[in-house]
């Protein structure tokens, strides 16, 4: 168990976050999906300023579910790690 907060489940299979389980990280992905539709909304014909856009607002989110993950990200096989 991590010692930080717990915000998104582990993947069953795999590596990464699955769905969120606490209010934080149910935030966290809206507002992502938020801002990731207004860039791709807004920025349509500028593909440079849409990628400077969600290339960091992706690494962020990755960084946070990484570090807000119960048990960390690591390989999960399915079978009871």
């Amino acid at each position: 168990m991590s010692d930080g907060p717990e915000w998104f489940a582990p993947k069953r299979f795999g590596y990464g976050s699955g769905l969120p389980i606490a209010w934080q990280g149910w935030v966290l992905l809206i507002g992502f999906l938020v801002l990731t539709l207004a860039a791709a909304l807004l920025l349509a014909n500028r593909p440079l300023a849409l990628i400077a856009v969600l290339a960091p607002a992706t690494i962020l989110l990755m960084i946070v579910c990484a570090r807000t993950t119960r048990g960390g990200w690591h390989w999960r096989s399915g079978s009871d790690d």
